[in-house]
């Protein structure tokens, strides 16, 4: 149970987390915090907070869990509002895609020795954002991958661990680094593509015809490009190292394809594009199951 929790940026993630404890009846009061007062008097009228402050120190008075759920660029300036005010036994986590730059920051501003703080990342989201798009089972079944450092308070990571669980989410541990390179790869260079493909169509001299005509297959690829764009920024500044090395993976692999295109190989493009279906198959075939059983 927690008494105070104070979620920093009240959108899609922690209004979702939010409504997800209150739900279960496991969280007594919940504090939004953050610099838009029309969005925080949203999440108010909608249920989703019970109060809310512009005042960073005054939000984390008596707080016992805080989580950081605003754009990787916002997070060392929260952590520099809230370092002198913050509780001692209060534990930090948040819910940043990438975990290797919110842990340089903690312990730069928290201090090397800081034990409190619970990297997290739940691996959900829907291509709407915002606090009017929050929804109790939005966690139903899906990841939530912690990446405890050295430092991190076993009780402090047992604690977020069993708070993410309520809301119906599989809890799991990485390395941060791999962490970054895993996300990198299935989820970071998905939207990269997704924004890149549309905007490569909208710089060409026919796009109106090529939008016009769009069929399912452009939609469905395209879906994730309606994320946030502000969110999405931030991810490929903060995890650019693992994100080039997926591009350039990727831009290989394009260069191959073209090549097999442009010399007539229809055998070898047969073959590459049955053993990319047998993979994707036998993922859907595997995980798919896993996460639909955890959404009943």
């Amino acid at each position: 149970m927690i008494n105070k929790l104070v979620i920093f940026g009240v959108g899609l993630i922690g209004g979702s987390l939010a409504l997800a404890l209150r739900e279960a009846n496991y969280c007594k009061q919940i504090v939004g915090c953050g610099r838009n007062t029309d969005n925080l008097q949203k999440a108010m009228k909608l249920g989703v907070i019970d109060s809310y402050t512009l005042d960073a120190q005054v939000a984390v008075r008596d707080a016992d869990m805080v989580l950081l759920a605003v754009p990787m660029g916002a997070m060392q300036a929260v952590l520099e509002q809230i370092k002198e005010a913050l509780p001692a036994n209060c534990i930090l986590t948040d819910a940043g895609s990438t975990k290797g730059s919110i842990v340089g920051q903690v312990r730069e501003v928290m201090g090397a020795d800081y034990t409190q703080f619970v990297p997290g990342h739940p691996v959900a989201g829907r291509e709407k954002s915002g606090v009017e798009a929050a929804v109790a089972d939005l966690y139903q079944g899906r990841r939530v991958i912690l990446t405890p450092t050295q430092n991190t308070d076993p009780k402090a990571l047992a604690a977020v661990a069993a708070m993410w669980e309520v809301t119906g989410a599989m809890v799991e541990q990485m390395p941060v680094d791999l962490h970054d390179q895993v996300l990198a790869a299935t989820s970071h260079l998905p939207h990269v593509l997704a924004f890149s493909l549309v905007d490569t169509l909208l710089n060409m001299p026919q796009q109106e015809d090529i939008l016009r005509y769009a069929a399912g297959g452009f939609r469905d690829f395209t879906r994730i490009a309606s994320s946030d764009p502000v969110m999405w920024r931030d991810i490929c500044l903060y995890n650019d190292e693992a994100i080039l090395s997926m591009i350039q993976a990727l831009q290989t692999n394009l260069s191959e394809f073209a090549k097999l295109i442009r010399e007539q190989h229809g055998e070898a493009l047969y073959q590459r594009m049955t053993k990319a279906k047998q993979a994707r198959d036998n993922y859907i075939a595997r995980f798919e199951p896993l996460q639909s059983a955890g959404q009943h």
